[in-house]
């Protein structure tokens, strides 16, 4: 049960404008140009550790700059965080949900406020943003996360069951026994918030290793948490070898639960891991992820092709295309396509690829060379493929950066592995459908991916919006309705998929934070029978 102060229903942090000329644009522009490598340790029970084992993360967009060093953790070391994480999990779960909480709105306010330039420039130069993803990313999702767990996590606290007049019933809402493992991805700051916090909000601790490409705002954000006052272990910061942390983590018995945003193929290797000791660990671990997707657009002949070309560029290619929740497979109907295609043609040529740090860039770059290098392959294989047409774009280059210029390709045979695999750069493959062929197409979509994360459909014709609905059920966690299928608002579209795309636990809302609670339901009678015999 929840006692103590109740935390309103928070609004979403709202947008600084960099507008040129602004207070906020000189301010952010003085921290892009801050050129101080920054060593990011290993933090163990709250003290720091600095290694010989270093790794560099540059910046993708101009690879000779260096913005940090990370200090990975040794074997050892990582054992010793779950230790750390065991000596304190009791006295953090005794705390009241008020204090946990607290924890949490205060590192909003200071991410909000000193930290935002900060963490911001960081996003941008470690992991290619510009100004218009960084924002609602490593500033506005990350403090919505912090407020709204806290916020969703009283609401799982209150769920109490019904009493009667001979007893009282109560649930006890524990954390889970043992730590929780939290592996965040490069694409997203605020992930790596909510991944860690999430489960510590409901009392659980938390051993994080963060992405090599996005540690330096994950560290800025670390750095937050302990200025708030989360006591030492009870989130342990490991950046370490991926392979090397997850076995650590997979052969202790105290692991709890695995809290995951990345790659389907990644999750499932976890998974397999998971099952194949499952009988060695205390408790069988919860395992929840946000993966891959190979999210679609749809259009009906009713569709404004303007409106789907906007929608198509900022889904497609915004961030690089480096969402799982971007746009990558596309249906038009051919009486739309050549007005779609040509304003695609006419408006990307307009775009901006290059420096993050000019406020006019549309698109940076690519996260790393093994990234460049795979899509490279693809566009040149698709040069050459005869089912397979360029629209728009196609090139590549490595200097300064790992560059990929926004590319729209049309292919004549549906079931091309184009429109099956994901890419995850801003590689977007179209299908042109007969305008007789909507429900062949409805039938399509469902059945050419194993993703199922988001989709868009726009339509105006409610009967045929109502049946794509119907027959896309299951395609998408989240669908959007005459809008890209990106851009989720923590409290306004809860986030997940299934199939391949994850177990759909829903970022950012109370169902996420059930996941990391185990609750105990108690009944005390009043009057215990005295007599064995019924009715006596």
């Amino acid at each position: 049960m929840i006692s103590g102060p109740q935390f309103p229903l928070p609004a979403n942090e709202t947008e600084v404008s960099f507008r040129p000329g602004t207070a906020a644009a000189a301010e952010l522009s003085k921290a892009l140009e801050q050129r101080e490598v920054v060593d990011i340790p290993t933090v163990i029970g709250g003290k720091r550790y600095y290694s010989n084992d270093t790794v560099e993360v540059r910046a993708p967009h101009d690879t000779q700059r260096v913005l940090a060093r990370i200090h990975r953790p040794t074997e050892s070391q990582i054992g010793e965080a779950i230790k750390s994480s065991a000596s304190v999990a009791k006295e953090w779960a005794s705390l009241t949900h008020a204090s946990r909480a607290t924890i949490l709105h205060r590192a909003a306010d200071i991410v909000a406020t000193r930290s935002r330039m900060r963490i911001n420039a960081a996003t941008m130069l470690g992991q290619s943003k510009t100004i218009d993803q960084a924002e609602p990313d490593s500033a506005c999702e990350l403090i919505d996360f912090l407020r709204f767990n806290a916020y969703n996590a009283q609401r799982v606290y209150a769920e109490q069951p019904m009493s009667v007049p001979t007893a009282v019933n109560r649930a006890d809402w524990r954390p889970l026994e043992g730590f929780v493992y939290a592996a965040s991805p490069f694409n997203f700051t605020a992930i790596g918030a909510n991944l860690t916090t999430a489960p510590a909000v409901m009392g659980n601790t938390v051993l994080w290793k963060p992405s090599e490409k996005s540690a330096l705002a994950n560290w800025i954000f670390y750095e937050a948490l302990e200025e708030a006052g989360l006591p030492p272990g009870v989130i342990n910061f490991v950046p370490g070898d991926a392979e090397l942390t997850t076995r650590v983590a997979l052969s202790s018995p105290d692991l709890a639960g695995i809290h995951f945003t990345g790659s389907s193929a990644v999750f499932q290797s976890l998974w397999k891991g998971v099952a194949s000791k499952v009988d060695s660990f205390r408790t069988i671990p919860r395992l929840v992820g946000e993966t891959g997707g190979k999210d679609f657009v749809l259009a009906h002949p009713s569709a404004n092709a303007s409106e789907i070309a906007i929608a198509l560029i900022r889904g497609a290619f915004e961030y690089q295309g480096q969402k799982c929740s971007a746009a990558s497979r596309a249906y038009i109907p051919r009486s739309l396509w050549t007005a779609v295609s040509q304003e695609m043609r006419d408006r990307l040529a307009q775009l901006k690829v290059g420096d993050v740090a000019q406020f006019d860039t549309f698109m940076g770059a690519v996260i790393s060379q093994a990234s460049h290098q795979k899509l490279s392959r693809v566009l040149a294989a698709a040069r050459e493929d005869a089912s397979v047409k360029i629209v728009s774009g196609g090139k590549t280059w490595s200097e300064p950066g790992y560059f990929v210029e926004p590319t729209v390709l049309e292919v004549s045979d549906p079931k091309h592995a184009l429109m099956k695999e994901e890419l995850f750069g801003p590689v977007l493959s179209v299908f042109v459908y007969d305008d007789a062929n909507w429900e062949e197409t409805l039938q399509l979509i469902d059945s050419t991916s194993p993703y199922a994360l988001t989709g868009s459909i726009f339509c105006t014709d409610r009967f045929a919006l109502h049946r794509a609905e119907q027959v896309l059920i299951n395609a998408a966690g989240n669908l959007y309705l005459n809008d890209k299928p990106t851009g989720a608002m923590i409290g306004q579209q809860p986030f997940g998929g299934g199939r391949a795309s994850g177990t759909n636990d829903k970022a950012g809302s109370y169902l996420n934070l059930l996941r990391w609670a185990s609750p105990r339901v108690v009944k005390e009678t009043y009057l215990p029978p005295r007599d064995w015999q019924f009715g006596a």
